[in-house]
């Protein structure tokens, strides 16, 4: 009788082995964008390619929607080693404080602004930083041009948004932003945010059109401005568990990471394009915006990053330097 039961023992062991071995070759990607964002639309085609080339067992599975957890709680286990990828936005001012230049209002201009800011400013300087807190980014890409929807009025200077309940990321430039234009902005979790519009909690809230469409914000907000106030870049991080994953493998993500950039650009343009229709059709009611106002409003924003934040006015002065109108 004893045979049997070692034996069995015995292969509840090696069967819970190879279960450990499978699992800790499953590359797990977790964001906060919903079913049809750019962030889940990133994150499938960046999958798509970096499967195709990645040898067996190993596969980059993709969790949207929050399912491994907000963008801090995403943050915090990669640190821990229970995620290996994420795709933190605004937040990543809670890294390191030089990444809020990126909450900063009109500070890029386009795309091609980004690019150049990208290689002059974001490898060498900011980067860096976020290796030293613990996180390895591997690639840029986009959450996008930001915009203002809300269920109380047209947003057309930084007056309408006096008393206005809005939403904001987790990040604290924008929140000084928002007080400053005159608003009352609340931080809360990506999650969170369509109940809150829906019942009332709050009365709007700032997003690109790519996150307002594919959360379905339009469905709960009566009208959308187009401020576009601040461009959010994306950046594809790894975690702890990334650097234990063999050279090799680490350079094929890396390499399929910075190659789906151009799709993630490309893709978010036309969804600029595109999406504006679809909120309308939601009966939202669209507005375009005279920005020199808002960029008038904003000197003092960006006095007080420079004040605050040590070495950041040089950071500024050279965005600024690699933009086209310079």
């Amino acid at each position: 009788m004893l045979f049997p039961r070692v034996a069995v023992t015995t292969l509840a062991i090696a069967v819970a082995s190879v279960s450990l071995q499978a699992q800790a070759r499953e590359i797990t990607f977790g964001h906060v964008g919903g079913p049809d964002s750019l962030f889940s639309d990133s994150a499938n085609h960046f999958a798509e390619l970096v499967n195709e080339r990645l040898p067996e067992p190993y596969e980059v599975v993709v969790f949207g929607s929050s399912q491994l957890g907000t963008d801090s709680e995403l943050l915090q286990r990669m640190r821990l080693g229970t995620v290996d990828l994420a795709l933190p936005s605004t937040i990543m001012s809670s890294v390191a404080d030089e990444f809020g230049l990126f909450e900063l209002p009109y500070l890029i201009q386009d795309r091609e602004h980004m690019k150049r800011v990208e290689e002059e400013v974001v490898w060498p300087t900011l980067a860096p930083l976020a290796e030293q807190n613990g996180y390895r980014i591997l690639a840029v890409w986009e959450n996008g041009f930001r915009h203002i929807t809300n269920n109380r009025r047209a947003i057309n200077t930084p007056e309408d948004l006096r008393g206005i309940k809005l939403r904001v990321p987790q990040g604290v430039w924008r929140v000084r932003m928002f007080e400053e234009y005159g608003a009352e902005p609340s931080p809360m979790s990506l999650s969170e945010v369509f109940m809150a519009l829906q019942t009332g909690v709050m009365d709007g809230q700032e997003n690109p059109l790519a996150q307002i469409a594919g959360q379905r914000f339009q469905e709960v907000q009566d009208y959308l401005s187009l401020t576009g106030h601040v461009y959010t870049p994306a950046y594809l991080t790894a975690g702890r568990r990334f650097n234990n994953l063999p050279d090799e493998i680490q350079e094929i993500i890396i390499e399929a990471a910075k190659e789906t950039q151009a799709f993630v650009y490309e893709h978010a343009a036309q969804l600029d394009e595109d999406l504006i229709d679809v909120i309308r059709q939601a009966n939202t009611e669209v507005n375009e915006v005279d920005t020199s106002v808002f960029i008038e409003a904003s000197g003092t924003i960006y006095e007080a990053f420079a004040n605050e934040v040590s070495g950041s006015q040089e950071l500024i002065d050279r965005v600024l330097e690699l933009g086209s109108d310079s």
